[in-house]
């Protein structure tokens, strides 16, 4: 009896002992497998975040990749070479043309008659005056004009010989005012005729449509139209926020026909300038470009 009692304690010890072993390996095996998954994790993550910063996927760099400066008014990818300024002092406007170092730009090519066209529309595209500067001094020039205390945006239409050049608006305050930089929205013309001085002008287009050749032909019954600076007319056009600037001119001698294209669909408006009986009519119209 005695016997029997010792073998079965030994035999429970053997099996306590035997079993706190096998846990032990067990258990070490465990943690020594999730250490090494925790670690190919942090891997993957490391890895993942330093392809996302090489590839430029991240959401800092992709909302930096979709910025774009400023568009260029027609001129795709050219960057200025001009750097233009204007000085309001009374009702003399000063305009200063230099190159990027500072230094004054001398050579200018006639343009249309013209070394400089100057274009002011107000704030909300309501008053046009297409003005010419004289040059008083290299890379200066002046020109006299009173403008009623406002907002404006100025637009100098030259054509530096050996630099490139965009058009760009200058933003003008004349006098004590309080500059809103907005307006309504420009309501499209419902008729494409207009009267100025008991002249009729019509406008007829082929089809608006951005990034396309649209054809603008003016018809001016019963009017004889003399050339004005060198042309059969000059048609002007703004988009509604006054940035994208287009000049063009008639396609021939003969007829008042011109070609233009537009950046991008919206809202334009238009100023076309005729000459007849020695004075010049401007015909304002606001389009819809689809």
């Amino acid at each position: 009896m005695k016997k029997w009692i010792i073998s079965a304690i030994s035999y429970l010890a053997i099996v306590v002992v035997g079993y706190n072993v096998y846990a032990f390996t067990i258990g070490t095996e465990a943690e020594n497998h999730n250490s090494n998954i925790e670690d190919n994790q942090h891997s993957e993550k490391d890895t993942a975040h330093s392809e996302e910063e090489h590839d430029g996927t991240s959401d800092h760099h992709g909302s930096d990749a979709g910025h774009d400066s400023h568009g260029d008014n027609g001129s795709e990818h050219t960057s200025s070479e001009v750097d233009v300024k204007i000085d309001v002092k009374g009702d003399k406007l000063a305009i200063n043309i230099t190159d990027l170092t500072g230094n004054p730009v001398e050579n200018l090519k006639l343009n249309h008659e013209k070394l400089l066209h100057l274009i002011i529309v107000d704030e909300h595209l309501e008053h046009y005056y297409h003005l010419h500067p004289e040059q008083i001094d290299k890379g200066v020039f002046e020109v006299t004009k009173q403008l009623s205390p406002g907002v404006y945006k100025a637009f100098v239409d030259i054509k530096p010989a050996d630099l490139d050049y965009v058009v760009s608006p200058i933003n003008l305050e004349i006098g004590e005012t309080k500059a809103s930089h907005s307006h309504e929205s420009l309501i499209v013309d419902e008729t494409f005729t207009k009267t100025v001085n008991n002249q009729t002008a019509t406008l007829t287009t082929t089809e608006l449509e951005a990034e396309k050749t649209v054809i603008l032909t003016f018809d001016l019954p019963n009017a004889t139209i003399e050339p004005y600076l060198g042309a059969m007319g000059h048609v002007v056009i703004l988009d509604e926020t006054g940035e994208d600037y287009i000049h063009v001119h008639p396609t021939n001698e003969k007829e008042t026909i011109f070609e233009a294209q537009f950046p991008q669909a919206g809202i334009y408006k238009l100023w076309a300038e005729f000459k007849i009986d020695g004075n010049v009519l401007i015909y304002p119209f606001v389009i819809e470009v689809k």
